[in-house]
């Protein structure tokens, strides 16, 4: 019988003019970082390539599969220009290419000048793209010609952007967070029109992808950062619900990178510090507010995003190690397993019962998604550094390195 977060997706897809073959966001359908179908896992460089692209310029943004093309966002090396690029998912060739103007500018080490992640509703590509003093939202159609660009405003961080946007039902979404400013933005799919826009409660820049609940009929986006986690009606940018998050310390309040998920009937996130501070909270919502159920404060991730296989709750850490929780109580079934040994940025995705995650050296590991523990794991080696997490469609794994695009696929698959 399928697991309810199966049926939950399902509904979900049925709901969005996407494939569901298709990967048209971060983490994939409705950011869940949940395959439908195989991938492969475990693979060898010199049999299991169907190709390799070279890249224009840099980039930490993962790519999407929407049909029979891969989208994916690039800067130009010297920070002068910023891309749309559009591969062909059969071969890898280049089908089109969509320019803009932009600056280099002071960044994180770990991020770029185009670490976010476009999406797509089938018709459109749509696409944040930081000039290096402000941000801007592109769409063009699938095709490459532009559709319309609409300025969002300036963006101030110490980090730099990566802000990656989501289409609902007609509705591009972005979360607009920056330091000491914070609006959740709402435009018309076909023109680029702002529809509505929400203040936030500000802190410092929170990366965050929203994700939809559908519940009861009702579709609502959910939106996770320092300050709050929120329910907001799509089409009008209306507040059903709002949970405060509370501090032990409010002078220690930590930064929301990962996309939160739905688990279980409840909004779970994660946040960090680059000091090595971490928070998980999940919160159940009700009504007009929602309730804390449960918290962990130590060997949870910060930048990589957790995922739900059944009953529980399954993550990798920026250190490499591991763990497992159920969803309801979180209570901790097993952590701190080195399943990688170097640092992690890319979220990890879930294969049937098996953890695909890959280190930023390039080296991957695949083990079992289970409450018993990680297994043995299975190894496999990219080749370049991986900072992007990987998208699937189709029988085939893309994975954004360094400087390619690999498409790994089984032979015979």
């Amino acid at each position: 019988m399928p697991s309810p977060v199966r049926l939950t997706l399902l509904a979900l897809l049925i709901t969005l003019p996407c494939s569901a073959a298709d990967w048209p966001r971060f983490r994939g359908p409705n950011g869940t970082g949940v395959v439908e179908g195989r991938v492969p896992t475990q693979f060898d460089l010199k049999t299991d390539v169907a190709w390799k692209a070279k890249l224009p310029g840099v980039g930490n943004g993962s790519p999407i599969v929407v049909g029979d093309k891969v989208f994916l966002q690039a800067a130009s090396d010297d920070g002068s220009g910023r891309m749309i690029v559009c591969l062909s998912a059969k071969d890898g060739s280049e089908v089109w290419t969509y320019t803009a103007a932009g600056k280099a500018a002071k960044t994180h080490a770990k991020n770029s000048l185009a670490s976010g992640t476009p999406c797509s509703d089938g018709e459109r590509v749509y696409a944040a793209f930081w000039d290096g003093a402000a941000i801007t939202l592109h769409a063009t159609d699938t095709s490459g010609k532009k559709a319309w660009a609409v300025p969002v405003g300036p963006f101030k961080s110490q980090h730099g952007a990566g802000h990656s946007p989501v289409v609902v039902n007609g509705v591009v979404v972005f979360n607009y967070d920056q330091d000491g400013g914070a609006e959740l933005l709402g435009f018309d799919a076909k023109t680029g029109e702002r529809k509505w826009a929400v203040k936030r409660e500000p802190h410092r820049a929170c990366y965050s992808t929203p994700f939809v609940r559908a519940d009861g009929g009702k579709t609502e986006l959910v939106v996770a950062t320092t300050t709050t986690i929120d329910g907001y009606d799509p089409a009008t940018g209306k507040a059903n619900w709002s949970h405060p998050v509370a501090w032990d310390n409010p002078a220690k309040k930590l930064r929301t990178i990962a996309q939160p998920v739905w688990a279980g009937g409840q909004v779970v996130m994660t946040t960090g510090d680059g000091d090595g501070s971490r928070y998980m909270l999940a919160v159940r919502p009700d009504g007009s507010t929602a309730a804390k159920t449960w918290e962990l404060k130590k060997n949870i991730p910060y930048v990589p995003g957790p995922l739900v296989s059944g009953d529980h709750l399954y993550w990798v850490g920026d250190d490499g190690k591991a763990g497992c929780a159920n969803i309801k109580t979180g209570e901790v079934k097993w952590s701190a397993e080195q399943v990688l040994t170097t640092a992690v940025s890319a979220s990890p995705i879930l294969v049937g019962d098996t953890i695909l995650a890959f280190a930023e050296t390039g080296k991957a590991v695949a083990f079992d998604a289970s409450p018993k523990g990680p297994g043995d794991g299975k190894k496999s080696d990219l080749g370049e550094p991986v900072f992007a997490t990987p998208a699937a469609a189709d029988g085939k794994l893309f994975v954004r390195g360094g400087t390619h695009l690999f498409c790994i696929r089984k032979k015979g698959v």
